[in-house]
């Protein structure tokens, strides 16, 4: 049998490798978005397959039996078109879902439906920023002027990005020590966050909480319901009884 990962997550690498090491025929794709992304084991295809059509097509050329959705929480479009295009053809999906963070005592949270009601939160909140969302959808804080930005992403982002910013290159995992002293070094008065779950960038939640700033957390989207599991174990189990 062959396997699809969607993948790009440190979930989706590591259900590679368990796989790959039982024998399982895996194909790992990825969107091709970050310039020089860690590979799994395994086959690598890199790039859209165009669309639910052009999903649907490489799935049955590939005779593919299976296929595991462990995209980034805010991935949705590759998880709606998966839906759609598993559904049409009968290959059964799996969705490899982390778990999103949940406050803890003493956190400051702000909860907002998308980047857009994040950046209107912000000017009733900070006006030194520390912008963690990633490199996509930066365009929603372009008109705060009055605002100061630290954008941290793994590749440069492009315009249009807020008049006064500063981009940090930098990729995960972090650290509390570091992100608290990143935190303290730019005078950092509100943290914006999507829900991504996992440990891997964690620390600035931790650190934000000692230090008793707000955090802006966008919600993630809503994805097709189809199959679900939280962790690898429970991926590789339902793989294998496919």
């Amino acid at each position: 049998m062959t396997v699809l990962i969607l993948g790009g997550t440190a979930e989706a690498r590591a259900l590679a490798a368990e796989l790959h090491s039982r024998g399982v025929a895996v194909v790992s794709s990825l969107a091709g978005r970050v310039a020089r992304p860690r590979l799994p084991a395994g086959e690598v295809r890199v790039g859209s397959f165009g669309g639910v059509e052009g999903l649907s097509a490489w799935l049955r050329e590939h005779d593919v039996a299976a296929v595991v959705d462990a995209t980034h929480p805010f991935a949705e479009r590759i998880g709606t078109n998966a839906f759609a295009a598993t559904s049409a053809i009968g290959v059964p999906l799996l969705r490899l879902a982390r778990p999103g963070w949940q406050p803890a005592e003493g956190d400051r949270w702000h909860w907002a439906d998308d980047l857009g009601a994040a950046a209107e939160l912000l000017p009733g909140l900070g006006s030194r920023v520390f912008l963690t969302s990633g490199r996509q959808g930066l365009a929603a804080f372009a008109e705060l002027d009055a605002l100061w930005f630290l954008i941290r992403c793994v590749d440069p982002p492009e315009p249009p990005l807020p008049r006064q910013h500063e981009v940090l290159l930098n990729r995960g995992p972090y650290e509390v020590d570091g992100e608290r002293a990143l935190l303290a070094e730019h005078r950092i008065d509100v943290l914006v966050t999507k829900d991504s779950g996992g440990p891997m960038t964690a620390a600035k939640l931790t650190a934000a909480r000692e230090l008793d700033l707000p955090v802006v957390v966008v919600r993630r989207p809503p994805r097709p319901a189809t199959a679900e599991v939280a962790g690898v174990a429970e991926a590789v189990e339902w793989v294998l009884r496919r």
